[in-house]
């Protein structure tokens, strides 16, 4: 993979090929998103200690079956949800237990994942061993919101602690899942065209007409960080915005929404009434699952402003880029150019994934 130009006013684009390219979606398997943290979910289904729910890290993609427990007084832990027996999936459904007792042979493991017991084993000798015990996966904790990952390359705070900086003011432990308002959309791009849409407003006044009219385009700010970058999305109209507190980096603005973009695929949207939550899932090169996911800050304030109109801003954004990425494979698009103004998101993603493939 060519290496991305650091000065954007110098740089191309990732390859047309990227997208469409089975190589480079298999290198992004282990490269990217193996490396990655992953928002798994919120801790609202665990308040009761030993209570267990299974998982499947970016089923479909990587596919790690895995599972996330309440230990102790709200001490989460992930482990691998596989016997170290003979490979059988432990457990199959959320659960409250003290001990975890494979279907199959009856191996057991208490809640921190160490074995405990086997049948029919007196006789082997040099068992049991480290590795008779559950792997256990890192996991990481902010707010009511839970991430894992198989192998970081990252470390979880410096992947978080930009945004935490920037809303750490809203009481975002207390937004309430709305399942109602949440729902998943399939779209037939590649997963990074996904992102790369979504970290410019530079197609706002041509794709949202609707959502150009509640914000100030001409305000519009993108600023970078590490591992993720917020665009900033200001309103001419007060009523629309966010009540910031004195302590807040922003206060004085009429802010309409905060954008935050999290490496490789999360995006977390947070409007007067709460927080949109979009996970980027690729399951093929040219398919992507992106999950919505609503927690309610202000029931009253939903009907208003840049977060009103979700759904019709995401088809709007789901024809779009379905059509680039028809475009992209023509043969002769090789490249394009970044504009320096607008898209410093879409230049420091494909640094970060040129980086990561590459390394």
């Amino acid at each position: 993979m060519d290496t991305i130009d650091e000065n954007i006013k110098y740089a191309n684009t990732l390859s047309g090929d990227f997208y469409s390219s089975h190589n480079e979606f298999e290198n992004s398997k282990e490269n990217i998103f193996a490396k990655s943290w992953q928002l798994i979910g919120d801790n609202s289904h665990l308040s009761q200690a030993n209570f267990k729910k299974p998982f499947v890290f970016l089923d479909e993609f990587i596919s790690e079956p895995l599972f996330v427990v309440n230990n102790n007084n709200h001490s989460f832990k992930c482990y691998s949800n596989v016997c170290t027996h003979r490979g059988n999936i432990l457990i199959d459904k959320a659960c409250e237990s003290k001990e975890i007792t494979c279907k199959y042979h009856g191996r057991r493991f208490n809640c921190n994942g160490e074995f405990i017991f086997m049948p029919e084993f007196k006789e082997v000798k040099n068992f049991p061993l480290k590795q008779d015990n559950l792997s256990e996966i890192p996991l990481n904790r902010w707010r009511q919101f839970l991430f894992c990952s198989l192998n970081p390359k990252i470390n979880f705070n410096s992947l978080i602690q930009d945004m935490e900086k920037r809303i750490g003011w809203m009481p975002i432990e207390k937004f309430q899942f709305d399942s109602g308002s949440s729902k998943d959309y399939f779209v037939n791009a590649n997963w990074a065209l996904y992102c790369d849409n979504y970290l410019e407003g530079f197609h706002i006044p041509f794709v949202h007409k609707e959502l150009n009219k509640v914000i100030n385009y001409e305000d519009y700010q993108t600023e970078v960080f590490t591992y993720s970058n917020l665009q900033l999305a200001e309103s001419d109209s007060e009523q629309t915005c966010f009540d910031l507190p004195e302590n807040s980096l922003d206060f004085g603005k009429n802010i309409a929404a905060y954008y935050f973009w999290i490496f490789p695929n999360m995006m977390f949207n947070f409007y007067p009434w709460g927080l949109s939550v979009n996970i980027v899932k690729p399951l093929k090169p040219n398919l992507t699952k992106v999950e919505f996911r609503t927690y309610v800050w202000d029931e009253s304030k939903r009907e208003s402003g840049a977060g009103s109109i979700l759904d019709k801003v995401e088809k709007q954004d789901e024809e779009i880029v379905e059509n680039v990425q028809k475009g992209v494979k023509s043969r002769y698009y090789k490249s394009g150019r970044f504009s320096p103004k607008m898209e410093m998101g879409v230049h420091h993603f494909h640094r970060l994934i040129s980086n990561f493939i590459s390394t």
